[in-house]
């Protein structure tokens, strides 16, 4: 493998940045589409996946993170952030994305979030999916801007999911996958109501916690989850105080 220089390094980000502009840069190219993909294609950077996580926030299930690198030719019409997108069109996106471009997707479970924290989860998950993936990258676009180790060039782009069309895909695979499993858990679990507010501390979610104690895909590092637990066990708050 022929080593790169510092020089050559500092122009190829040079490249990156220019193709990957920030939100507030007055770029004509603001606005979700695949025209960052195509320019960094045209400067060398080939190929280029996006990456995004779901699952951050919620009290229990797993993070999802997904990496997908889009077919050029066959970007899907109407990707956007999967937040701005309802179900039934996110569903429909998903099936065109996993028929069009290579995806990869890791989950980082609730024993791991408590073990390592949200945060090294999270980008253990990225890393995990970017990895997973049939070829590998030569530049990662992620979400967000705390970008995982990987071995490629990665760019962090907050508020990537609603401007670039392969963060956006990433996004949309993360968010079905994970629904998709909040729901089979809402089956086994049904006091806990998980297919309808997928482990996020609504007040439904709350009140079931209060009632049953967690359960095993809860996160039981979270505040919530671990107050509940030193209610019902108070012996727990002895031991956690020695």
């Amino acid at each position: 493998m022929r080593e790169v220089t510092g020089a050559q390094q500092a122009r190829r980000r040079r490249r990156i940045k220019e193709a990957v502009p920030s939100a507030d840069s007055g770029s004509p190219w603001y606005g979700l589409d695949f025209s960052r993909e195509r320019a960094l294609y045209r400067a060398g950077q080939a190929p280029v996946a996006g990456a995004d996580e779901v699952g951050r926030g919620p009290l229990a299930g797993p993070v999802v993170a997904a990496a997908v690198i889009l077919d050029p030719e066959r970007v899907p019409r109407g990707l956007d952030d999967s937040k701005k997108l309802t179900a039934a069109r996110r569903e429909a996106l998903y099936a065109e994305i996993c028929a069009t471009a290579h995806v990869a997707v890791t989950m980082a479970p609730p024993q791991r979030i408590d073990r390592d924290n949200i945060r090294q989860a999270t980008l253990w998950a990225l890393a995990g999916a970017v990895r997973a993936l049939p070829c590998r990258p030569a530049l990662l676009l992620v979400d967000g801007n705390d970008p995982p180790a990987v071995e490629c060039d990665v760019e962090a782009v907050v508020g990537g999911d609603g401007l670039i069309a392969s963060i956006a895909a990433a996004s949309i695979v993360a968010k079905v996958l994970r629904d998709r499993l909040m729901g089979q858990l809402g089956a086994a679990f049904p006091a806990y109501g998980f297919e309808r507010h997928m482990g996020y501390g609504t007040p439904e979610h709350g009140a079931a916690l209060r009632a049953h104690g967690p359960c095993p895909h809860h996160r039981r590092s979270f505040a919530p989850v671990r107050e509940q637990q030193l209610v019902l066990f108070p012996g727990a708050q002895a031991a956690a105080k020695g």
